[in-house]
């Protein structure tokens, strides 16, 4: 499973909770795109309308060998789920400050996934906590090495 895209900033700007891991509707040149690593999540988020998973602001670039039937790059895209788990998703996300964010992007076999977490936002003292947290593991790391 080689990830196609990470959103590292999805952890220091949220507490994450739960994770699943979705299957996504996608064209043809999405798919073309994706293999070359061209897509990124740094932005993106997660919708439930109608009982179905929307993914949200996630570019994935034209493909620069097919011509007028290339793809909209941050369309919105349809993810999939099993019924059970987007009425969890829709319980969980009715609560205050809770959102749908994308982790990862990458191929599980000849399939596209996405893996979605359920974050609530942090505030500016817990991502100072974060930073100070990770400088304590690189100082400790650094000291290993010597």
């Amino acid at each position: 499973m080689a990830d196609i895209a990470n959103n590292r900033q999805a952890s220091y700007k949220y507490n994450l909770l739960d994770k699943w891991e979705c299957g996504m509707v996608l064209t043809g040149t999405e798919v073309k795109s994706l293999r070359d690593k061209k897509a990124v999540i740094k932005d993106g988020y997660a919708t439930v309308y109608n009982g179905e998973v929307w993914l949200h602001n996630v570019h994935i670039a034209p493909y620069p060998q097919a011509t007028r039937e290339n793809h909209e790059p941050e369309r919105p895209r349809k993810l999939l789920m099993h019924r059970r788990e987007i009425e969890k998703l829709i319980g969980k996300t009715k609560e205050k400050g809770l959102t749908l964010v994308p982790t990862r992007l990458y191929f599980k076999g000849r399939h596209a996934k996405v893996e979605i977490a359920l974050g609530r936002g942090k505030d500016a003292k817990d991502k100072r906590h974060s930073i100070k947290e990770r400088e304590m593991k690189r100082e400790i790391e650094r000291s290993f090495r010597r």
